[in-house]
């Protein structure tokens, strides 16, 4: 059976440093942070007083008033999204076979932010179970593309992939699947996540795994440097708009990019800790290789995980240079986690995104707030710290890893007609 091509028409981005794609990707090249003081909560008596909010939102701008109050900020997010990338497409009733259409989305947890205000509305009051209606299809990770389908009338494959910080790579590669076996034509993917929340935080901070430096936020989330004490949270969403390569041309879209590949793996080692020798990692890379047809010294440009974790960012790094080898020090790596912090079921998404403007534009964002080297990286390696790099960028492939040991890797590649 001869598999389709599978191409990238839409691009759509809620970020904590950019509310469109045009504002993130400006200020992805300019090094900006998006991390402050939470102004959800009071921080007073929390150990991370800070994190990756997404600025200047009103969600009332993009959903009817009504309309938004049932659905969790993750779902919010996921719709402003996905509107910009269908737009962008220049999908419509009238261009597509709706039957043909579907929503694959990812998300890590959902609704966290609605399960978290129930329980508590229900705790202080006398036992009875008193629960608001919607409680239940605001919180489950399966309303946000449900939302997205309903709005538009998609009536092709939809729900949710939840593999924590891989889950919108997971949605990606199922998507990019069913397209090339001629399933759907058309199928809107990426991932939203909105945990920045007194439970999201509290639970990270219990487990060690976020970033303490309240006296300096901003430089909070620093991947590869030798100080690093965790990582950021962050919010937001990043939609894709992925299409058969035959049918974007009959409707004279625009196109992006090609997607090459995808691959998946499992550590099978730990609930929360990388494997050491990023064993997991390099069978994720060669996998997506391999699924690509193409060779490592192919690969110009590594969108990392790097969550800036003393564990993760280490292994990963040994696992890029395992599989590349020496052609390792000829790749610009970078993690834009440093300037979005981690956005969990939707970095994949974000980063995809980014992994694909650096191929259009021929410019790759930084990795920021690095000042201190540390001694467990190979120093070859070029981690395109603290400014951007000019590139002609021929292939970039996107990592996302999560707690379990859930392993993706998307491969993006120029256009070839």
């Amino acid at each position: 059976m001869e598999l389709k091509r599978v191409v990238v028409t839409g691009l759509g981005a809620l970020t904590p440093i950019g509310n469109n794609i045009e504002e993130y990707w400006n200020a992805l090249i300019n090094g900006v942070s998006g991390a402050a003081p939470i102004t959800y909560y009071d921080t007073e008596k929390h150990k991370t007083k800070f994190a990756c909010e997404v600025k200047n939102f009103n969600v009332e701008d993009f959903i009817d008033r009504k309309e938004a109050r049932r659905m969790d900020k993750f779902a919010q997010y996921a719709i402003v999204a996905s509107d910009e990338a269908i737009l962008d497409a220049g999908i419509t009733a009238d261009n597509v076979d709706k039957h043909r259409v579907g929503v694959i989305w990812g998300a890590g947890i959902g609704g966290l932010e609605t399960f978290q205000e129930e329980v508590l509305y229900y705790a202080k009051g006398d036992g009875t179970p008193k629960f608001n209606p919607f409680f239940i299809p605001k919180m489950i990770a399966d309303i946000a593309p449900a939302h997205i389908s309903m709005k538009n009338g998609f009536m092709g494959p939809n729900y949710t992939t939840v593999s924590a910080c891989a889950s919108s790579a997971n949605a990606m590669i199922d998507a990019f699947n069913y397209i090339r076996l001629g399933l759907c034509d058309v199928i809107i993917s990426g991932g939203s996540e909105a945990a920045v929340t007194i439970a999201g935080m509290g639970g990270f901070n219990s487990m060690h795994a976020l970033s303490t430096r309240n006296e300096s936020p901003e430089t909070a989330s620093r991947p590869f440097d030798a100080t690093r004490d965790g990582f950021v949270l962050g919010e937001g969403a990043g939609a894709l708009v992925l299409e058969e390569y035959e049918h974007a041309k009959a409707r004279g879209a625009k196109i992006y990019c090609e997607i090459g590949g995808g691959g998946m793996s499992s550590d099978a080692y730990h609930l929360t800790a990388p494997h050491p020798e990023g064993l997991g990692v390099i069978a994720v890379m060669n996998n997506c290789l391999r699924d690509a047809r193409m060779k490592p010294e192919e690969i110009d440009h590594i969108n990392t995980h790097g969550t800036s974790t003393p564990l993760g960012d280490v292994a990963e790094l040994k696992a890029i240079s395992a599989v590349f080898g020496d052609h390792a020090k000829n790749i610009n790596i970078n993690s834009t986690k440093s300037m979005t912090g981690h956005l969990l079921g939707a970095a994949g998404g974000i980063e995809a995104i980014a992994s694909i403007l650096a191929i259009k534009h021929g410019l790759i964002p930084p990795t920021i707030n690095h000042s201190v080297v540390d001694e467990n990286i190979n120093p070859e390696l070029n981690l395109t710290l603290n400014k951007a790099q000019k590139r002609d960028i021929k292939v970039a492939m996107s990592n996302t890893f999560g707690f379990g040991g859930h392993n993706a890797c998307v491969l993006f590649k120029k256009l070839e007609e």
